[in-house]
């Protein structure tokens, strides 16, 4: 940050003009060197940025070439750092003349991203703003030029430092609690406490929507199968598979982790994905992971049989998990099919999400028809069996239907950024869970331990905590200039 640094900023190649960038303390210095203004005043470093018309004398060069520079003081600088654009005809040799008189003058030539990488060390920028830069250089269309620049102009950066702030003030509430626990001073609600973690874990889920498996180029679209635990998704997945990959049992509670297959729907590909049924109070529209009832110091979940939902004594951290992995996974999805099953009524949050209908993403079924004594021709939904295969067509045609539908609105985040940036959310949004399950029952030390680890990872997906490696492998990947 010390040095002075140049390098060629416009495309290889010739051109009408080309773009020398200088940047650092002396960078009017080394171009006052060169440079000759029309107005034959010296170059000195402006108050406010200017552009100035003039030619340069370089050494080398038997004549003079006009150019124009464009000057910015440190303070209005995309560095932070003095910055002088020289812009002149862009022959790649003349270019090269007016680099090598630089580097003569005291400059050093600038490696890849390096002037991103001084404007992301002077604050002007975070990590994600400057793999936005890579974005704009790398798009292939106008949509994905159109993600990077929403992405340059603060989009994913600007709500995440706002929740940030919004965990900082809520870890000062608590802390400032351990300070004066002898005192009755209640710093914050146990209400507004669980409220704002419900809030943050929504905000990370739907941050991290928009991350997941979002490469159009690599990954196909997701549809994912949810709903209440032995609601026939296991079976509804292998018939749509063709596969029995998923183990299908009467036990509520058989799937803990996700399953994935590709679909081909007449030439459309697809991944279909079986999830964890959800259980305990967790609501599919809010993005929040609902808690469960603590007995003989176990966490239980419960069936709409007011039976055991977990037959086989899943350890609370594993049923966690599950729940987790199946929550992260609607989040992401580009189609969401609500199963539920139609041998029984539909509970209190089933009726609720048949209350919210389908919409572009959503597709809703009743699963189990062949079963006697099941909803039969009341279902208010699509009836399907996995066993006579009813419905499966239609839900196939659906699910076609919908993906194409989906590919109409893609990533709102660059692919770099969702790549780095995907298990740090992940982190974050299940210590802020753990923070809001121990919340619940008054362990505020633990909460508080929580919340300063998520703070942490999202730090990381800012950059206002990160380490030299991820420097290296972010900004190796610029070109020279930038």
């Amino acid at each position: 940050m010390d040095d002075t640094i140049a390098a060629v900023a416009s495309p290889p190649g010739g051109a009408a003009r080309g773009i020398v960038r200088v940047g650092g303390p002396k960078a009017f210095q080394c171009v006052a060197r060169f440079f000759q203004g029309d107005d034959r005043q010296p170059l000195v470093e402006p108050p406010h940025p200017l552009a100035a018309t003039g030619t340069l004398r370089l050494p080398d060069l038997d004549s003079t070439l006009p150019c124009d520079a464009y000057l910015w003081p440190n303070a209005r600088s995309y560095t932070g750092q003095p910055v002088v654009e020289i812009h002149a005809i862009g022959s790649p040799p003349l270019l090269q003349l007016v680099l090598r008189s630089l580097t003569a003058a005291g400059a050093r030539l600038a490696g890849p991203g390096e002037f991103t990488l001084r404007a992301f060390l002077a604050g002007r920028i975070d990590l994600s703003q400057a793999e936005a830069v890579l974005g704009v250089i790398e798009a292939a269309d106008p949509r994905e030029l159109n993600v990077a620049l929403r992405q340059l102009a603060g989009g994913l950066a600007r709500p995440l430092h706002e929740l940030r702030e919004s965990l900082l003030d809520l870890l000062s509430h608590l802390e400032a609690g351990f300070d004066f626990a002898d005192e009755d001073i209640p710093f914050i609600a146990r209400d507004e406490l669980l409220s704002r973690l419900a809030e943050a874990r929504k905000q990370i889920a739907d941050t991290l929507a928009q991350m997941v498996f979002r490469d159009d180029s690599a990954v196909a679209e997701r549809a994912v199968l949810f709903g209440r635990p032995n609601a026939g998704k296991s079976s509804l997945f292998n018939a749509l598979a063709e596969d029995r990959a998923a183990l299908v049992c009467d036990l509520p509670g058989t799937t803990r982790d996700y399953l994935i297959a590709e679909l081909d729907l007449e030439g459309v590909k697809c991944l279909l994905i079986d999830t964890a049924g959800m259980s305990g109070e967790w609501r599919v529209e809010s993005g929040e992971w609902g808690e469960k009832e603590e007995r003989d110091g176990r966490f239980t979940g419960h069936s709409i049989t007011g039976h055991s939902m977990d037959p086989l004594a899943v350890s609370p951290d594993i049923e966690s998990a599950s729940q987790s992995a199946a929550a992260e996974q609607h989040a992401a999805a580009d189609v969401q099919v609500l199963c539920i099953d139609s041998t029984r009524p539909p509970d209190d949050w089933e009726r609720g999400q048949l209350h919210v209908g389908t919409d572009r993403r959503r597709i809703v079924v009743f699963t189990k028809c062949d079963v006697p004594g099941g909803l039969d021709h009341n279902c208010p939904a699509p009836r399907t069996s996995s066993v006579t295969g009813e419905g499966i067509d239609w839900l196939r045609g659906e699910l076609r239907r919908k993906v194409l539908a989906a590919r109409a609105t893609r990533s709102e985040v660059v692919a770099e950024t969702a790549v780095r940036c995907r298990d740090s959310l992940r982190l974050a949004g299940r210590c802020i869970e753990r923070a809001r399950r121990v919340a619940r029952v008054g362990q505020d030390e633990l909460a508080a331990a929580e919340i300063r680890i998520a703070l942490d990872e999202l730090g990381k997906v800012v950059g206002a905590v990160y380490t030299d490696d991820v420097l290296d492998r972010i900004f190796s990947r610029f070109c020279i200039g930038k």
